[in-house]
């Protein structure tokens, strides 16, 4: 287990490295590169869970620790497969863009202006009111997209600290800890939950409220 589970902490680091030289070559056709991360990233997932099955012949003593660092690596793989589905719609986004920018700047326009020059404003007028639409969809998509990422996150840190949680209560079973510590550490844990569900619900209002202004 120990060899598959450095084997599998080094490919999501090699999986970082491979997103820095996809915003080095930004712009660029990055197709392979995409493929490469999406294959390393499935590779991860399998092998974590190859891992979940691993963990349960470790020693009792070691048993905690090594799932505790399985869900790290199932968390950072979550952030990786969100970074590249981020990256992927930035680059699907800014391809629609330059073909819808090259339909209008390739349409023949007709019109009953008296000369050219009203025939001139008028096409001036219905590109710049294009790109101002344009740009006021890509802002409303990069921040649902944001919006969705941060909501995302945060309930992969609620499950996160609910395993943490679940594995420190029979850590302290095992070490016998008196019922006052336990009820403190109940405690604490149910105010991490309203404090959680408080952040998500300000998170929605602000995105319902950006929705609002920018329609």
């Amino acid at each position: 287990m120990e060899a598959l589970y450095r084997q599998t902490s080094a490919l999501v680091h090699e999986t970082e490295e491979c997103f820095q030289n996809l915003e080095k070559q930004k712009g660029t056709n990055t197709d392979s590169i995409e493929a490469e991360i999406q294959a390393r990233i499935d590779t991860i997932i399998s092998n974590c869970e190859k891992l979940d099955i691993l963990v349960h012949k470790e020693p009792f003593s070691r048993r905690q620790n090594a799932k505790l660092s399985i869900d790290q690596l199932k968390y950072d793989t979550r952030h990786l497969q969100a970074a590249l589905r981020m990256f992927q719609h930035e680059v699907y986004k800014r391809r629609q863009e330059e073909k819808e920018r090259e339909e209008l700047l390739t349409r023949r326009f007709t019109t009953n202006a008296i000369s050219e020059r009203d025939t001139a404003i008028l096409i001036d007028h219905s590109l710049q009111h294009n790109l101002s639409l344009q740009n006021a969809q890509r802002g409303v998509d990069d921040m649902l997209l944001s919006g969705t990422n941060i909501l995302e996150n945060m309930r992969e840190q609620r499950n996160t600290l609910k395993g943490a949680h679940r594995r420190m209560m029979d850590i302290a079973n095992t070490l016998g800890l008196s019922n006052t510590t336990m009820r403190l550490i109940e405690k604490r844990a149910f105010e991490d939950k309203y404090i959680l569900f408080g952040g998500m619900f300000i998170t929605v209002v602000i995105i319902v409220l950006l929705i609002v202004y920018f329609t």
